[in-house]
């Protein structure tokens, strides 16, 4: 598409807040130049008035489609992006009438947000690509995202939504549509080591308040739970963050911070607050303080990505390891227990049932598609994007199957096979036998011990039903859904207004250097919040002015 002009949609300091957020482990994909993606398009369609209907844009013809996407696209380029990516082309070809070409940048996804600042920030923007709830709320009064309310109120797809509220509920006051989210945004939950629990004769159930889990973390860490004969090299838990740099912020260490929200938000009554700078926050800080000086809780959790945790956690070699491990609820239930058996360590785990102090775990916001508006004052673009990409992905038949379960006799089929994971390993040696015309996963193409779960989409929280009557969802990652949906509440609202959307950044690292100084230093936590007041709070007191102004 054509380059648009930073300083016309985003303020230098955005783009500084959003370069100066996340976890600093980022990994770029090579830079795509996407400046002349529209030279192919039918030139009538640029000079067609901007009517808002969807009619005036059938002359508009979009040969090449530029998408950015985190790492919740499962494939990669390794594991099957090209197989997937022919295969829509040539679905979406069809259905289109004319050739489209799909371009995927595929950003590290730890380090997304940091990477997206980077690539906004040199003027190369994607047609459409992947927002997480945060950053799509910070995006949105720009002028950079593409209302697609009208586009999404005439979809096709409407006749096959299952989960309307979740997109009606995006809508601004005025009715607005600046992204579209593909489900529901799901949440972590806490899973525990049963062999961990085994080990020292714990029962799951009995862990009800944070006492208990507070003893059971001290145990792990004190005792010997992995079993390799010595004491206090293991510890409770390990997160990737003590605190989070997007909501729901908390979902990594719910019981630590239990009835605290450290972020704006909307009280009871409305009105928007500073969680951070609450007693709730002090306390949750405290506790954090002494887990960390008890080795309750694995120190490398104050920089530890995603991605480090994840694999710390289920190494194969668990000394340093940690008993406790919360994240992504579902399908992760059946990776985190897939990635165990692959490295040899007893899989079993246990989803730990909210703690009486914290009651319910969080649903976030979605995660969204926009469409970037290219600023000419015509709809014509954005909507060819919009019936190309977001249009498809819903058609409930071959392209929503692409999305959701990836390329055909490659991550799924419906032909007769027979295949055998661990082949050589008697304890998790597994066959598998179809018949032809049943639907299943096959082994992933990058670990043939491996099922293939799904692409990008969850079919258990899809939007849209998909109505070829596939689905395979393992039964982990049913039960996990279905745990999580037992144990949830939808996560507070995120802020939107133009001075947080410029401050997010340094609000942040005022957060960060605070947790660090009481957490990990064991400062006073008056002190370092009386710091975060003289650092940041006169722009947080702009904010809730600007925001509880426009309620």
């Amino acid at each position: 598409m054509k380059k648009k002009l930073v300083s016309l949609l985003l303020s230098a300091s955005m783009v500084a807040a959003l370069v100066g957020c996340g976890d600093g482990d980022s990994t770029t994909a090579p830079s795509t130049d996407n400046s002349n993606s529209n030279a192919s398009t039918d030139s009538s369609a640029s000079n067609a008035a901007d009517t808002g209907d969807a009619a005036a844009t059938s002359d508009y013809q979009l040969d090449t489609l530029t998408i950015v996407v985190d790492g919740t696209l499962t494939a990669t380029l390794d594991n099957g992006q090209p197989e997937f990516e022919a295969q829509w082309e040539a679905a979406v070809s069809e259905a289109m009438g004319h050739d489209v070409d799909l371009v995927i940048q595929q950003l590290d996804h730890s380090g997304y947000t940091d990477a997206i600042g980077r690539l906004f920030a040199g003027g190369d923007y994607p047609d459409a690509m992947i927002m997480p709830a945060a950053m799509f709320k910070q995006y949105a009064p720009t002028g950079l995202l593409w209302d697609m309310s009208s586009a999404y109120d005439n979809a096709e797809f409407q006749s096959r939504m299952i989960l309307p509220s979740v997109n009606e509920n995006m809508k601004d006051s005025q009715g607005r549509l600046y992204g579209f989210a593909y489900g529901y945004g799901n949440g972590c939950v806490t899973y525990v080591k049963q062999a961990w629990l085994d080990a020292l004769g714990i029962n799951a159930d009995d862990i009800k308040t944070y006492d208990d889990y507070y003893d059971m973390l001290l145990r792990f860490h004190n005792e010997d739970p992995d079993g390799n004969g010595t004491n206090g090299d293991t510890y409770g838990v390990i997160a990737a963050g003590f605190i989070g740099n997007e909501a729901p912020y908390i979902n990594y260490l719910p019981e630590f911070w239990q009835d605290a929200y450290p972020a704006i938000y909307p009280d009871e009554s409305g009105t928007w607050v500073d969680g951070f700078q609450s007693e709730e926050t002090k306390a949750a800080l405290l506790r954090l303080q002494q887990a960390y000086a008890d080795g309750a809780i694995d120190p490398e959790s104050l920089t530890a990505s995603t991605k480090i945790a994840r694999e710390k956690w289920f190494s194969n070699d668990q000394t340093g390891s940690s008993g406790v491990f919360t994240y992504w609820a579902g399908t992760w239930y059946q990776t985190l227990t897939d990635n165990l058996v692959k490295n040899d360590v007893d899989s079993e785990l246990v989803q730990l049932a909210p703690i009486a102090e914290v009651g319910s775990y969080l649903n976030r916001e979605s995660p969204v598609w926009v469409i970037i508006d290219d600023g000419d004052g015509d709809d014509a673009r954005e909507q060819a994007i919009f019936d190309t990409f977001i249009e498809t992905m819903m058609d409930g038949d071959v392209v929503q199957t692409l999305w959701t379960y990836g390329a055909e006799d490659l991550h799924w089929s419906t032909k007769a096979e027979t295949f055998v994971t661990n082949p050589d390993d008697p304890d998790n040696k597994k066959e598998y036998e179809y018949a032809d015309g049943e639907f299943h996963l096959k082994p992933s193409p990058n670990d043939a011990n491996s099922i293939w779960k799904k692409n990008l989409i969850d079919p258990a929280l899809v939007v849209c039903e998909l109505t070829n009557g596939y689905a395979d969802a393992s039964e982990l990652a049913v039960a996990g859904n279905k745990f999580f949906t037992e144990n949830c509440v939808d996560a507070p609202s995120s802020p939107t207004s133009e001075t947080y959307t410029n401050e997010t950044g340094n609000i942040y690292d005022a957060q960060l250097a605070v947790v660090t100084e009481v957490v990990v230093n064991g400062g006073d936590v008056d002190a370092a919040m009386a710091t975060y007041v003289s650092t940041v709070g006169s722009t947080v007191e702009q904010i809730l002015a600007e925001l509880n102004a426009a309620e």
